[in-house]
């Protein structure tokens, strides 16, 4: 297997029914989806920016652009949803939830509330001086 090849032909088939035709479209044809697909999968598992894919992807503007795509039609959430099920009904699945109790503070800075101003001489527990 190469380096850039990063799913299997079985993988592949499970989630090719789910991209989106360009039949009927009167613009370009799409480019492989499946070379495209590597190239999203490729970035987020190494952490490379965009524009930093390997050229075998295709041009990195086309991997984004599908990406982004992909992520505000659907068909993504149609795929993990797809693989979710599968996973489930396989029984591969373990729906144990782990709740952690730990408190954050966020910074003074982080809050989206103004900050209420002060009188001179006068703290948050009352007036200063006695």
């Amino acid at each position: 297997m190469s380096r850039e090849r990063v799913l299997t032909d079985a993988q592949w088939e499970r989630i090719a029914p789910f991209m989106p035709s360009s039949d009927g479209v009167k613009s370009r044809p799409f480019r492989d989806h499946r070379q495209v697909v590597e190239g999203v999968i490729y970035r987020f598992r190494t952490g490379i920016a965009w524009r930093d894919l390997p050229g075998s992807f295709g041009p990195w503007q086309t991997v984004w652009k599908r990406h982004k795509r992909f992520s505000s039609d659907g068909t993504w959430d149609k795929i993990h949803a797809r693989l979710l099920a599968e996973a489930d009904g396989a029984g591969d699945i373990d729906w144990m939830v782990s709740v952690d109790s730990t408190i954050n503070r966020a910074h003074q800075h982080a809050t989206t509330l103004r900050r209420v101003e002060r009188p001179a001489g006068r703290q948050a527990t009352g007036l200063t001086g006695g």
